[in-house]
């Protein structure tokens, strides 16, 4: 695999935070476009998030055919990844995953909305996908490109789609942002069921999600990485693994 191994520990480190931090648990995947082949991406064969290795890492191409898998088997939902990256050129990262606090807002008439200015990332308008529109009673698995494709257009350009009976799917710019934007999502999921419990709950309007997202700062991100590399037991780089990481 020709990708930096700065860049293939990244990925381990995503996966190992994202377990210690409750987003997944033996289910849920994270994935990174290739550095040199946009037409392909890289994660991890079907393996629990938290026990993922370097040597897990596997090639794919947009379609979700893996390069070289020797007997290394494949998450079923890797069309996922294949879908969004095939419709967004600008995306380099991303996750999904079935966090318990996020399941709720897919499957009843509450909308999911930012309530917190930390939480701005996840953007005003965040949609539901529902594969039984299209495709009918299935297992709810993304197992073809028809349904990631479908997923894709209804994630649009935004940075988070819920899908219905399932979890949710994260795209961003780069990896140390979705796996933010991830965490962030389900501690929102989490403060906005307590806070209805309270009473009428007052979110961020469109216009603060934008003033908040015109605001953030780099740092915001390397702040909170170097925080959760320590928690996952994992070693902090300073440097964001962004651009054309590869070894030829």
């Amino acid at each position: 695999m020709k990708v930096a191994i700065e860049a293939l520990e990244e990925l381990v480190t995503a996966n190992r935070i994202l377990a210690r931090e409750g987003v997944v648990d033996g289910f849920g995947h994270v994935s990174i476009r290739h550095p040199a082949r946009p037409d392909r991406f890289v994660m991890s064969r079907a393996r629990a998030p938290e026990c993922i290795e370097v040597g897990d890492l596997l090639e794919y191409t947009l379609d979700g055919d893996p390069i070289d898998p020797g007997d290394r088997k494949s998450y079923s939902e890797r069309f996922i990844h294949g879908g969004i990256y095939q419709a967004r050129p600008e995306v380099h990262a991303i996750v999904h995953h079935h966090s318990p606090s996020v399941i709720p807002f897919g499957v009843t008439g509450a909308r999911l909305r930012p309530l917190m200015h930390m939480c701005a990332s996840m953007g005003y308008d965040i949609p539901t996908w529902d594969s039984q529109t299209k495709f009918g009673d299935t297992n709810l698995l993304v197992s073809n490109m028809a349904m990631a494709c479908d997923l894709a257009a209804a994630l649009g350009h935004r940075p988070v789609a819920l899908m219905r009976g399932h979890g949710a799917v994260v795209a961003g710019p780069s990896l140390r942002e979705v796996v933010f934007n991830a965490i962030y999502l389900e501690l929102n999921a989490d403060l906005q069921m307590k806070s209805h419990a309270l009473g009428e709950v007052t979110c961020l309007s469109e216009g603060e999600v934008r003033a908040c997202l015109a605001t953030r700062a780099s740092y915001t991100f390397e702040r909170a990485w170097e925080r959760w590399c320590r928690r996952a037991g994992r070693a902090y780089d300073e440097r964001p693994m962004e651009g054309p990481l590869t070894r030829v």
